[in-house]
């Protein structure tokens, strides 16, 4: 849908609701969010026979557009996926609500009193494709933190977004706060998309979800704030000291478990003194497993009957079970790999040498960094957040996986008693 006759009034109207709607939010009590967040998930459950049923009408579409396989599993909800939507939707009541926590404070010698407080940020805008558990997350995470939201989910996840927008507006309704904190442009098409990344009087930062695509087009257009999420070309390296039993563990969960998501590792190195002893099992649990192996020359010298790997690969988030596969020299050699191919998501190494996980955990640049654990722990749940707004792979203001803290700003309170300025 491209509507290049986008009426603006109608979208700016939504935009100024939502801006609107944003202030009653930020004054809202923990009491009043929570009970907002205990309604949203009873009617993920009451309705999920409606969420299903959309959701197959997008999956029906999909096939027939020839969505890929890594597409398909993150559109798709089931009874399982929107069971688990509303658990973590109940997580988040238990977070800690950041809104009014004091990050830091001090009274001057005069008498004055300044404290920096965390507020809502105010509008955040939500620009994703094909993950309608992202609609959820991202709405629930920005109404506990005191934000109206803004989704623009993608066509793919058009008709399962639009039950579950109908859940949250419904929801906040019922208990007293405003529908319109939850907005949706997705029925303007990729017009209301770009409208809405240049929505500066409405929207107070925007926040892309998706592939390296998507998130470029974002950045490059946008006239609102973004926080950039980046796609996921996850390494992982097997030094000459890594266990086998580890490094065969490690690197089928990373890549295995679940293929299609950007925590999921792309591309593995194998230490020149390492790779007969740790490559053979390593690649045999993988094949197990339907994994197509993509390696370089000195790896198809062991294993010839692999494809061969190309810079495209090296530089590709796969989304599927295919991994990219290269045997380094050293410590350096594989730093020098990752600095050059990496999106700085996350990377983790596999070693018994205390020193070589120090200098790996000090030297890569990325938002996460691991020794000796899979890469599929960056994940805003398993690092206690609830659900997550995205993982961030910029270095301004928020970095790694993003909850509740990452939706406020800061703002200076100054108490005075008629203190003028020498």
């Amino acid at each position: 849908m491209e509507h290049s006759d986008l009426d603006t009034t109608v979208i700016d109207a939504r935009l100024a609701a939502a801006k609107q709607a944003s202030y009653r939010l930020a004054q809202a009590t923990t009491a009043e969010k929570d009970i907002a967040l205990e309604r949203i998930a009873d009617l993920l459950r009451e309705r999920s026979g409606d969420i299903i049923a959309a959701n197959r009408l997008d999956l029906e579409a999909g096939r027939e557009a020839g969505l890929e396989a890594g597409l398909l599993d993150r559109l798709t909800l089931d009874d399982r996926r929107v069971g688990a939507l509303a658990v973590a939707v109940l997580e988040v009541i238990a977070l800690t609500d950041p809104v009014g926590e004091t990050v830091s404070g001090r009274s001057l010698p005069n008498g004055v009193r300044i404290d920096q407080v965390r507020v809502p940020l105010g509008v955040v805008g939500a620009i994703y494709e094909a993950r309608p558990n992202v609609t959820v997350d991202i709405a629930v995470l920005a109404l506990k933190s005191g934000n109206a939201v803004v989704l623009r989910g993608g066509t793919a996840a058009e008709q399962t977004n639009r039950v579950l927008v109908d859940v949250l507006r419904d929801a906040l309704d019922a208990v007293g706060l405003p529908a319109d904190a939850v907005q949706t442009v997705d029925d303007f098409g990729r017009a209301g998309a770009r409208h809405l990344m240049q929505a500066r009087d409405y929207v107070d930062v925007l926040i892309p979800r998706g592939s390296a695509g998507l998130i470029r087009a974002v950045v490059d257009e946008a006239k609102v704030p973004v926080i950039e999420t980046g796609a996921g070309v996850v390494h992982m390296y097997l030094d000459a000291s890594a266990r086998e039993d580890w490094a065969v563990e490690l690197v089928h969960n990373a890549k295995v478990q679940r293929p299609s998501v950007c925590n999921a590792l792309e591309t593995l190195l194998v230490h020149r003194d390492a790779a007969e002893r740790l490559l053979p099992a390593v690649l045999d649990r993988l094949e197990a497993s339907g994994v197509t192996v993509h390696a370089d020359e000195r790896v198809r010298a062991l294993r010839p009957e692999v494809e061969p790997v190309t810079d495209e690969d090296w530089a590709t988030e796969h989304m599927s079970l295919d991994l990219s596969v290269g045997m380094v020299d050293s410590m350096d050699d594989a730093l020098e790999h990752i600095r050059r191919f990496s999106t700085k998501h996350t990377e983790s190494i596999v070693t018994n040498d205390l020193a070589n996980a120090e200098r790996f955990l000090n030297e890569v640049d990325a938002a996460a960094v691991m020794v000796n654990a899979s890469t599929r722990f960056t994940d805003g749940a398993e690092f206690g957040f609830g659900a997550e707004v995205g993982i961030s792979t910029q270095k301004l203001h928020a970095r790694g996986p993003m909850g509740l803290p990452e939706l406020t700003s800061t703002k200076w309170l100054v108490r005075g008693a008629g203190h003028v300025r020498a």
